[in-house]
């Protein structure tokens, strides 16, 4: 299939970067290596987008002419992180990621995929991963049969999605822990008030 020109312009075009069917893409980055351009593949969940995630990003693209991004699906961040997640729908975090100067394509990583889909389909160039992703065994496999190589980045920030919701619920658990300081005790004292209240009321004769 012709490559179309759009992916390399500087909007979203989001309908042309997303690609969700996976035969496509494969013809697509098939027909990319063929004109002589270096494809390179990275994925995660990318939920709560912060600077960790636009920097690994851009340090990605350094590796490549072109930058795949595969994108857990909502229910891929739910089956790994907990029922509480993702914060922002799959949907968005596919534009969050088409709007990032680095991302070329990006596609959809579903739940009850079979191990390493993407890759097997788009057999990049160089493939980027954190450091948790891969043991030293998955690597020898992936390079001698799936990917030319693989790189292991290092976190390129202090922060993470996941530190930042602790931090959130600190300072939620905080603010709520001092407010009910400020509120129970006239609470507790209104409820005295009205039982003392009642007690005190004389009844009347039936």
């Amino acid at each position: 299939m012709p490559i179309d020109a759009s992916i390399f312009g500087n909007s979203s075009n989001f309908d042309a970067r997303y690609i969700k069917d996976y035969d496509e893409l494969a013809r697509l980055t098939e027909h990319i290596k063929g004109v002589g351009l270096k494809v390179v593949l990275t994925s995660g969940s990318f939920d709560f987008y912060h600077l960790g995630h636009a920097l690994y990003i851009e340090k990605a693209k350094e590796y490549g002419d072109v930058l795949i991004v595969g994108v857990d699906s909502d229910e891929k961040v739910r089956e790994r992180k907990g029922l509480n997640r993702p914060l922002y729908p799959q949907d968005e975090r596919l534009r969050i990621l088409v709007c990032q100067r680095s991302v070329d394509i990006v596609t959809l990583k579903e739940l009850n995929s079979t191990k390493w889909l993407l890759i097997k389909i788009v057999r990049p160039d160089i493939l980027i991963a954190t450091q948790e992703t891969y043991s030293s065994e998955e690597i020898d496999e992936l390079e001698s049969e799936f990917c030319g190589k693989v790189v292991v980045l290092e976190p390129q920030a202090k922060t993470s999605t996941s530190s930042r919701l602790r931090d959130l619920n600190m300072e939620l658990a905080t603010d709520i822990g001092d407010r009910l300081a400020e509120r129970i005790p006239g609470l507790v004292q209104e409820v005295i008030d009205e039982a003392v209240g009642r007690h005190d009321k004389p009844k009347e004769n039936s």
